[in-house]
């Protein structure tokens, strides 16, 4: 066997995290890698010596099967560590680097895929110009959906369940980073809910778990609701008449489908493969972040 059959493929964990993720590490080798080796309480300082390590210890042709897993909890941090991992490679010492902290980047890319999808099957039209409103956008998920919403042309808007001032922060930083023009709107009360979802085309419940976030009275003759999407698997469900299982189920007394947590997370687990087998492939490197998960996402679905 030649050099680069005899190596094992060997996966570096990344995590600013107390611990690794057992989730990530079963799906490494679930993936194909050989050795899962974890790095936590990593701050961004150490990034750039972690990953020199090990790109130059096994070669150029060693890289091939060499990968840089970044994960955690916050997504800017995690593209903060996916962009000093970028510079830090000195070619043809270039290994692949994926990051997705807490599985943000692959749900959201898998939820708003399969969005996408339902829009043009029972609709004609993709997220251009489409209206998205998130509930729980003050978390990783929500923050990823209304970038990849944004960056295909969706008008986003982030719902403040309490403070507005705190949804209105994390919109300005989204707009900040990424280029993108996302917007807030108070959705403190009731009333200010069922205003919200009469004029939007997709909701998205991305709220903790086990809290109810809109009802079925708030949704109820909606004229441009099409879509009700939740990930919360742990009852009461963030969206009432959107069961986990929901795969583009009707919602009762509206016009609307709906996408449940497993469902959405059948297709999340599916992505993940789909890119850590992406980073074992060829004979080349690849960076992937929530932008680039959705684009394989879309394939995936189509």
């Amino acid at each position: 066997m030649g050099e680069n059959m005899e190596r094992p493929y060997v996966l570096h964990v990344i995590t600013p995290d107390r611990n690794v993720s057992p989730f990530d590490a079963n799906m490494a080798y679930d993936a194909g890698y050989n050795a899962i080796v974890p790095y936590t309480n990593v701050v961004l300082e150490e990034v750039k010596t972690l990953v020199q390590d090990a790109i130059f210890s096994r070669g150029p042709r060693g890289v091939w099967r060499t990968g840089v897993f970044i994960s955690g909890r916050d997504i800017d941090l995690a593209m903060e560590m996916l962009a000093i991992a970028k510079k830090s490679m000195i070619p043809p010492f270039e290994v692949s680097v994926f990051a997705d902290p807490s599985g943000a980047f692959t749900t959201s890319a898998a939820m708003m895929a399969m969005v996408e999808a339902q829009l043009k099957k029972a609709h004609g039209q993709d997220l251009n110009g489409c209206k998205v409103s998130i509930f729980g956008a003050t978390g990783p998920v929500g923050g990823c959906t209304a970038v990849i919403a944004a960056k295909h042309g969706a008008e986003v808007e982030l719902v403040a369940h309490r403070s507005v001032d705190d949804v209105k922060a994390k919109a300005e930083s989204y707009n900040k980073h990424y280029g993108t023009k996302i917007g807030y709107v108070d959705g403190s009360s009731e009333n200010l809910k069922k205003a919200i979802l009469q004029k939007t085309d997709v909701a998205l419940c991305t709220a903790t778990a086990g809290i109810r976030v809109i009802e079925l009275a708030q949704m109820k003759d909606s004229p441009t609701l099409k879509i009700v999407v939740d990930t919360n698997a742990v009852p009461p469900t963030g969206a009432e008449g959107v069961g986990p299982m929901a795969n583009a189920e009707p919602i009762a007394g509206t016009n609307a489908v709906g996408f449940g947590a497993l469902a959405i997370g059948n297709n999340k687990y599916q992505i993940q493969n789909l890119l850590l087998k992406k980073m074992l492939e060829g004979q080349t490197h690849v960076y992937l972040d929530f932008l680039s998960a959705f684009e394989v996402a879309r394939k995936h679905l189509d």
